[in-house]
């Protein structure tokens, strides 16, 4: 089932990139569509909660150097390859309806499908190879298909997307080597210490990924100039990579050197926090400030991993896709504004969308709401345990630890003004007559309800995925448990 969850996209990509002057763009996106359905549905049962590993495949690769094509499903890993394949057969749904090229098609699904990879390996030889599988597929994407009033922008911002995250993934290879090296083992349930200098090149290496201040700058051009499912695969699936492997090769692999380090991630992501809700408040370009507000966000995430504790946890993992759900929604809803209006300028999009398309305004406010932290929603859950988790545990030496909660508090208001102030200069106000004016098509209705019943759901019932790690002595007043370098907190 797994061997099947990741070959078929894998397969239907390739097929489309060779195939691609013989089948429509509708075809293509239907196939594609297909193919992520086939992958959610045999992740959604391959792993059923009672084995610490599902579907687990483990076969010799390079004897040479220890290297297996080990893969399973984990308590970790589960969330975040249902929410890939997820927000993958939205992106293919959204391109049925458009004159697609069947290539670009054909990429969304070898993107997604590296992912999937990513999330699957439980060898750190593996894991790089699908790290960087996505890489080249992703420069095409942005380059080709990015915004076509710039084709030089979106070709520089392929290009620095590209340089950020290949030196990421060299300063993490060499990390992997020196972990292999002192511990003669690439299996990433290997336990035994390795140095502190793997821990920070690790953490390097993701924290470009994730992204962390000062390593952010490729993020908002990225986005800005990306296409509608490029920002989405970007937001929702690429920041993911980060922040599951500072989980997964931090956090969990490495316990003893990564207590050294927690201490400057939880600073780097407070930092984030307020430093991205800033920018965001200057921002005119709505694509570029639902970029920054994903900074914010993965600063929330950063600073319930340094934590390391089972609440730290599940607050990342829930953080983690709730962003991927809110943020994706965002990134589909904007993109419709900009086919409409030819722009992402709020002021040149102009006011009053409550009248002028009544159902596109009300997404685009409850994506909004949902992605600064309305109680209700799935936002809200990622935040509030975040904070909690850093508040129990001071993850920074006093008195620092209270200045940082201070700083994420603060982050959470400014959180709330800048998406207040986008509500106000696009859906309230008087109504200005545009020829773009029209509302939501059947693809955008299917694609944003999708989501939006996501979000709810997540919202309202977050034991969903909190309850898969064990937080509720935490939850009552008792101190989380710390990570003792075995696989985490899987089901007792």
């Amino acid at each position: 089932m797994i061997a099947a969850a990741l070959l078929v996209p894998f397969i239907v990509g390739l097929a489309l990139l060779f195939l691609r002057k013989r089948v429509s763009g509708r075809t293509a996106a239907s196939l594609g569509a297909a193919a992520m359905a086939a992958s959610l549905v045999l992740f959604a049962l391959v792993w059923d909660g009672r084995d610490e590993i599902g579907g687990e495949i483990d076969e010799s690769w390079i004897e040479p150097l220890g290297a297996r094509l080990h893969v399973g499903v984990t308590v970790v890993s589960w969330p975040f390859l249902l929410m890939t394949a997820f927000i993958a057969l939205l992106c293919c749904v959204w391109l049925i309806a458009e004159d697609t090229a069947p290539a670009l098609v054909g990429l969304v699904l070898i993107i997604s499908a590296s992912a999937l990879g990513v999330f699957a390996s439980l060898d750190l030889l593996l894991f790089f190879v699908f790290f960087e599988l996505a890489l080249i597929p992703m420069w095409f994407v942005i380059a080709w298909w990015g915004d076509p009033h710039d084709p030089v922008g979106r070709r520089v911002a392929a290009t620095r997307f590209l340089l950020f995250t290949v030196t990421g993934s060299a300063l993490l290879l060499v990390g992997i080597v020196l972990v292999a090296s002192r511990t003669g083992s690439l299996s990433i349930f290997q336990t035994e210490s390795a140095s502190l200098v793997a821990a920070v090149l690790i953490v390097l290496g993701f924290a470009v990924k994730t992204p962390l201040v000062p390593l952010h700058t490729w993020l908002p051009d990225a986005h800005s100039k990306a296409p509608t499912v490029g920002s989405v695969l970007l937001a929702a699936v690429f920041l993911k990579l980060g922040t599951y492997g500072l989980i997964m090769l931090g956090a969990l692999m490495l316990p003893r050197e990564f207590v050294d380090v927690a201490p400057y991630v939880a600073g780097a992501g407070v930092v984030g926090i307020v430093w991205s809700a800033l920018a965001c408040y200057a921002q005119d370009d709505l694509k570029r400030m639902i970029a920054y507000s994903s900074i914010g966000h993965m600063g929330f995430v950063a600073l319930a991993i340094s934590t390391m504790t089972d609440i730290g946890l599940a607050a990342a993992v829930f953080g983690s896709i709730a962003h991927g759900l809110v943020t994706g929604l965002l990134f589909f809803l904007s993109g419709s504004l900009k086919d409409r209006f030819g722009t992402a300028s709020m002021r040149a999009i102009g006011r009053g969308l409550y009248a002028r398309t009544p159902w596109l305004a009300v997404a685009f406010v409850f994506a909004a709401v949902a992605s600064l932290g309305l109680p209700g929603l799935a936002g809200f859950w990622g935040e509030l345990l975040s904070l909690r988790a850093a508040y129990e545990v001071g993850v920074l030496d006093q008195p620092y630890a209270w200045t940082a909660l201070g700083l994420a508090v603060l982050g959470v208001a400014l959180t709330t003004a800048y998406f207040l102030r986008a509500i106000r200069l696009l859906a309230q106000g008087e109504p200005v007559s545009h020829e773009g004016d029209r509302d939501l098509a059947v693809r955008e209705a299917v694609v944003g309800g999708a989501l939006a019943l996501a979000i709810v759901v997540l919202g309202l019932a977050p034991g969903l995925i909190v309850g898969l790690y064990d937080v509720p002595a935490t939850l009552n007043g008792q101190s989380g448990t710390t990570y003792d370098g075995t696989y985490g907190p899987v089901e007792r």
